[in-house]
């Protein structure tokens, strides 16, 4: 019989996470969070690519961040599919979609890796590159945009999360993220990628009186810095690539944060892909549409030093990475700084670590 009243025995005779005899059960230890094991994943693409920072060729960076993260992906107890494997964008090396990763042992999960974000940044030697990769429990958990390789973006964080809205008008939106964080338009900072494609979001922000970072590539670090609380950046707008917005959206999903996306086809060509594979141009994609899954493991290891991470730093026989590991479920962030003993690694990994 049901008392009905908080914390008395329940119609079925249990007290909630007790037993039928209304004894509390044992506290259960929280499961194994595949984020730990994802940052060796990053750290080894990271420490592969930056051996190219600077040498001006992109797509050998990318490469061997590619088989380093092949490489480490290849032992983790993990049933993994690729959905996202970002170098179809570049017709760079990649892991390419639908390729299985794993010992096929273990929760079954969607994978989505970007080997490098900012391999432009690398070959140049610019700060501002990372290794990143996101899983999300259960297979289908993950969007897969296929051959449409750009979306529209707006992104925020916890505090702006539920204000926004793609299809209003900039200066909307910026009012009511002002609103929302408690400030002046004249106070936000939106970042953009810098391209002639956002030229009308440069001009929209510029008109509503807020200030705009503009960078040259990594959107992924961009749509985090709008949800870390030691940034200046209150907003990311603009067209970027369809892979990145996954990626942040495993990462908003983890910091509570909030993007919003559209298909941008490119060209005719690409609305006639989107009607034949029945994907709605106009459809406007949530955080939730983006990565389903309340499950989510995103890490990323610095490349090339930025705010975000500091890049790999070589010296005599060794090197040191800064990473980040978050997940969903449990709400955790945590910075590690690792060091490196490369003569060892070369020994077990010689392919990868030269």
């Amino acid at each position: 019989m049901e008392r009905g009243s908080m914390g008395r025995i329940s119609q079925a005779g249990a007290l909630p996470g007790g037993s039928p005899d209304g004894r509390v059960a044992a506290p259960q230890p929280i499961e194994r969070n595949l984020g730990l094991d994802l940052v060796r994943v990053t750290e080894t693409a990271a420490m592969a690519a930056a051996r190219w920072q600077g040498r001006g060729d992109k797509e050998a960076a990318d490469k061997a961040a590619v088989d380093g993260m092949r490489l480490h992906l290849s032992t983790l107890e993990i049933d993994g599919v690729v959905v996202i494997g970002e170098g179809e964008k570049d017709n760079a090396p990649m892991l390419f979609n639908g390729e299985r990763v794993g010992t096929g042992t273990g929760m079954k999960v969607d994978v989505a890796v970007d080997p490098v974000d900012g391999t432009t940044l690398t070959a140049a030697g610019m700060p501002g590159a990372i290794a990143v990769i996101a899983l999300a429990e259960g297979h289908g958990s993950m969007y897969a945009p296929g051959s449409l390789v750009y979306m529209d973006k707006i992104a925020v964080g916890p505090e702006a999360a539920g204000s926004i809205d793609i299809e209003a008008p900039v200066a909307d939106n910026l009012a009511k993220v002002a609103k929302a964080k408690g400030h002046r338009v004249a106070d936000l900072r939106v970042v953009i990628l810098d391209r002639e494609r956002n030229q009308h979001y440069i001009d929209a922000v510029r008109a509503a009186g807020a200030r705009i970072k503009l960078i040259r590539d990594g959107d992924v670090a961009a749509s985090i810095s709008c949800a870390r609380p030691d940034t200046d950046i209150d907003m990311l707008l603009g067209i970027g690539g369809s892979p990145e917005a996954v990626l942040s959206a495993a990462a908003l999903r983890c910091m509570d944060g909030e993007i919003q996306c559209k298909l941008w086809p490119r060209d005719q060509r690409e609305v006639e892909i989107a009607a034949d594979e029945g994907m709605d141009l106009d459809q406007v994609l949530t955080t939730s549409d983006l990565v389903s899954s309340d499950n989510v493991f995103f890490a990323a290891t610095g490349v090339t030093g930025g705010e975000f991470l500091r890049g790999v730093d070589f010296y005599g026989g060794g090197c040191a990475t800064h990473s980040v590991i978050m997940r969903s479920r449990t709400g955790s962030i945590r910075y590690m700084d690792a060091f490196h003993n490369l003569e060892k690694l070369r020994k077990i990994s010689a392919a990868v670590i030269d």
